[in-house]
């Protein structure tokens, strides 16, 4: 990241987990403070990679195989790093993502079985070896996280315990290897501590006044 003047952080975690609200409780508050920040989530963040995470989620497609999957991953995640990522950190922007590289590590690696050294060469093709500098793990039970996250489930959020549980068990690991980068935090915590958590992390990365 050495090339960029801005920050990127990322937000990680499996269903239910709180990691969206703390991204925008962090974009509030860094605005509060006159921090040029933006905020996006993956996949998304911008109109053709809006469109792939709504064949990705769609429970018709039923059919979708995982090396489709993962790669429609990354095809919505190259989208967004020309949009949005290099553009706002070559602008000294704080950039908050909501998912990242890691959720497909995770998600498609350890928990479809995808071999995750191809993952991560496709990754640092689609990123453009860009890595965050910060990432926050929001650590929960798997099955508390599918209970917050209630009905109306998503083709991802549908498959099994087990999926999910290898998907927790993937996050855990990539903690384990990259402990500089990826801070892991208890989701059982309330809202405000977790919160208190990521400020106090936050803090040392941001401009001086």
């Amino acid at each position: 990241m050495s090339n960029y003047t801005g920050k990127f952080i990322t937000f990680e975690g499996s269903e239910g987990c709180g990691k969206s609200t703390q991204t925008q409780l962090l974009a509030d508050h860094l605005k509060s403070l006159g921090v040029s920040v933006r905020l996006f989530r993956e996949p998304g963040g911008v109109v053709i990679s809006e469109k792939v995470r709504a064949i990705l989620l769609d429970k018709a497609h039923a059919e979708m195989n995982r090396e489709c999957e993962t790669l429609l991953y990354m095809a919505a995640r190259a989208q967004l790093v020309e949009e949005v990522v290099m553009p706002q950190l070559e602008a000294g922007a704080v950039l908050l993502c909501d998912r990242f590289l890691d959720s497909t590590v995770a998600y498609q690696g350890y928990g479809c079985g995808v071999d995750i050294e191809m993952i991560r060469t496709i990754g640092a093709f689609a990123t453009r070896g860009i890595k965050p500098d910060l990432t926050f793990l929001l650590d929960l039970a798997v099955e508390e996280g599918l209970r917050r996250r209630g009905g109306n489930l998503d083709r991802i959020e549908l498959r099994s315990l087990e999926y999910h549980n290898r998907v927790r068990q993937g996050y855990l690991d990539i903690a384990r290897k990259e402990p500089g980068r990826v801070v892991v935090i208890d989701g059982r915590q309330s809202r405000e501590e977790i919160f208190a958590i990521i400020k106090q992390k936050v803090e040392p990365l941001l401009p001086a006044a």
